[in-house]
């Protein structure tokens, strides 16, 4: 799982599953996308031509995420974040997938790293392994990134992210 968060409008946490035999290509087509003088895919930086590309590849790689959503009703986006974080440890133990890599930032790293501990004991998947990785070493985390900006954008992005949403949690 690969995951990043976007805090356009309603707090979302995208959380991509990627199979274990198809992360060298799905690695391989998200480089492919970075430009020369580029250090990593970022919505929010390129060009609107250059999202229909990125969005385009991403589903004809037949990528996907589930976005866990927490509306106004928290008090913080700490809060919803955690409950964006329950939500979706619990989905983990529930599907037992085994790695789980989060976008780093050094602000929420280290809350991250005591919620999660707490969660896999909560939930009762102690084999789960979570890193925080900078989306410019994981490639990978571009996935989420790109279908969490064009979530947030509505209209015609998110209509062109459709595909690669499996499905939206509200927690």
């Amino acid at each position: 799982m690969f995951v990043d968060e976007s805090k356009s409008g309603d707090y979302l946490l995208i959380a991509a599953a990627i199979e274990p035999a198809r992360l060298a290509t799905v690695r391989k087509a998200i480089r492919s996308l970075v430009l020369p003088g580029q250090r990593r895919l970022h919505m929010k930086s390129e060009s609107s031509s250059r999202r229909r590309q990125i969005l385009s590849v991403l589903c004809a790689e037949g990528e996907s995420a589930t976005i866990y959503r927490a509306g106004a009703g928290y008090k913080s986006d700490i809060d919803r974040r955690r409950a964006c974080l329950d939500s979706m440890v619990a989905d983990i133990a529930a599907s037992g997938h085994a790695k789980l890599c989060l976008e780093s930032d050094e602000t929420m790293d280290e809350r991250d790293r005591r919620d999660l501990a707490r969660l896999i004991k909560e939930h009762a998947c102690p084999d789960l392994v979570y890193l925080h990785e900078r989306a410019a070493q994981e490639p990978l985390l571009a996935i989420p990134d790109v279908i969490g900006w064009a979530w947030a954008r509505s209209g015609d992005w998110r209509r062109r992210a459709l595909p690669l949403v499996e499905s939206v949690i509200d927690v």
